[in-house]
């Protein structure tokens, strides 16, 4: 009976020890469940940096959007400007043409009265001699 005891005691220790080793090496991860989850970890990390970087495109993407609108609308305004500007440019040249035409003939004007001014005091200083 003792015998029996204690066979039946190690066959009992036998039995737990292989469970126990079996439960370790079931819980034991494996090289492929290793790779599966680095595989997921590099999975989740791809997907949290293609987030961020869809994120980023959006913002840069909404920062040339909007410069392009100020710059298209800053080329609109200067075109015309430069047209109006154009514009005086023409208008101011040809007032210069004209005064300057206007300016010849008050010379030759000048000249005209200076030469009838001269006459006109050499008639008085004839008369005065002659009085």
């Amino acid at each position: 009976m003792v015998r029996s005891s204690l066979s039946l005691l190690l066959l009992f220790v036998g039995a737990s020890a292989r469970a126990s080793a079996a439960d370790t090496a079931r819980s034991a991860v494996t090289p492929v469940q290793k790779v599966v989850q680095l595989m997921e970890g590099m999975m989740a990390k791809g997907k949290e940096e293609k987030h961020d970087e869809q994120v980023q495109f959006a913002a840069y993407k909404q920062f040339c959007d909007d410069n392009i609108a100020e710059k298209q609308q800053a080329i609109k305004e200067a075109n015309e400007k430069l047209e109006v500007l154009s514009a005086d440019i023409e208008l101011h040249t040809t007032d210069a043409a004209k005064m300057t035409k206007e300016i010849a003939e008050h010379e030759e004007d000048i000249t005209v009265w200076a030469g009838d001014q001269k006459a006109a005091t050499k008639v008085r200083e004839i008369e005065q001699a002659d009085y």
